[in-house]
């Protein structure tokens, strides 16, 4: 696999206009997603970029009247787009799994969004359940494999129904596939310019067909990058050592499944679902930027949820078209607020309503 076909991380070349497609999603994605899109207007203005946007309709409650998710035509248009934001997805209303699957999972597959990014910084030690960690102790980001696995949606049952049930999942795992992840993963590592330590984090006591694949790729690729230090641990060791030494990570590189596990365990010793955002990235194509809290239906449209996790979304997005300095003027706007004039990262115990949030991040930018 020839290396030019896979990596494109850098994105220097600023667009006189940037097509930015809007799922604003379920519960209270549509008011996260306004915060973002305020900070978003407030950067544009203040940075000299451009930008428009498109909504898509693509929720649960469009799907319980029409019965439409996001179809093959759907699809064809976003490509289009430079970007994607997204809310969030699920709706109480709809059995699980139907949302996820119809929207979530056929955008990362359709679009070939193979790398999931998952950066876990610690602003304020105050918001961290770990006893004596500090910002500079939690600094790390997941590189999640975003298209293959487990989520392949690869199984059969047999017998079902019957006392004799068997249901089988399949985790699906090219060399291709493996290789272009872990490829980005090593160049990721290497822009990232911290430590240059990259961490496989497997099962290859257990999982021996699927780790083996991933390991000896890992290997192989590595010799090509000698500047990067690597070293291996199985996901449940990751775990244990995200709460005893996070301090220990710089990047990690992951399966789907691995990493959907232990990338929730990191937003936790961040400070919570609030401050969490991810990329869905397809280096050569349309990304899609999101809080990856979910829709949390219980506090929709009482103006208290935690907007900074859709706004750090929104910083991830204009680093991806390029727009660096206007990235790291709204996650510095972010670390004032969190490491002063906010109380707490949980909805509806920060002080401050939704929509004051994003007038703080606007006013600190």
């Amino acid at each position: 696999m020839s290396r030019q076909s896979v990596i494109s991380l850098d994105k220097t070349k600023r667009c006189s206009m940037y097509k930015i497609a809007i799922i604003p999603g379920d519960g209270t994605g549509p008011e996260v997603v306004r915060e973002g899109l305020k900070v978003l207007n407030a950067a544009a203005k203040k940075f000299g970029f451009k930008y428009e946007t498109k909504e898509f309709d693509f929720s649960g409650q469009r799907y319980l009247k029409t019965g439409k998710l996001v179809g093959d035509s759907d699809v064809a248009e976003l490509k289009k787009y430079d970007v994607i934001y997204l809310g969030a997805v699920g709706d109480p209303d709809v059995k699980p799994g139907i949302i996820e699957t119809g929207v979530l999972l056929k955008l990362r597959f359709a679009l070939d969004q193979y790398i999931n990014l998952r950066p876990v910084k610690l602003y304020n030690s105050n918001f961290c359940p770990l006893k004596d960690k500090k910002p500079e102790d939690i600094d790390f980001v997941v590189v999640r494999e975003n298209s293959e696995g487990l989520y392949k949606g690869m199984g059969e049952f047999k017998d079902k129904g019957t006392a004799n049930e068997v249901a089988t999942q399949i985790s699906y795992n090219t060399r291709k596939g493996v290789e272009r992840c872990i490829r980005y993963a090593f160049e990721y590592t290497r822009k990232r310019n911290k430590r240059k330590k990259l961490t496989l984090c497997g099962k290859t006591n257990v999982l021996t067909f699927a780790w083996d694949l991933w390991q000896r790729t890992f290997n192989e690729v590595a010799k090509e990058y000698p500047d990067v230090t690597t070293d291996y641990a199985h996901v449940d060791a990751t775990t244990m050592w995200f709460v005893k030494n996070p301090e220990w990570f710089d990047v990690i590189v992951t399966d789907n499944m691995f990493g959907d596990i232990i990338t929730d365990l990191g937003a936790m010793i961040q400070g919570g679902m609030g401050i969490a955002a991810g990329g869905n990235i397809n280096p050569q194509g349309v990304s899609m930027f999101e809080p990856i809290g979910g829709s949390a239906p219980k506090y929709t449209g009482k103006n208290v949820i935690n907007p900074l996790a859709a706004i750090c979304a929104a910083a991830m997005m204009l680093e991806n078209l390029g727009e660096v300095k206007a990235a790291q003027a709204i996650e510095n706007a972010v670390i004032k607020l969190v490491s002063g004039e906010i109380k707490s990262l949980a909805a509806g115990k920060m002080g401050y309503s939704t929509t004051e949030i994003g007038d703080l991040v606007v006013k600190n930018l």
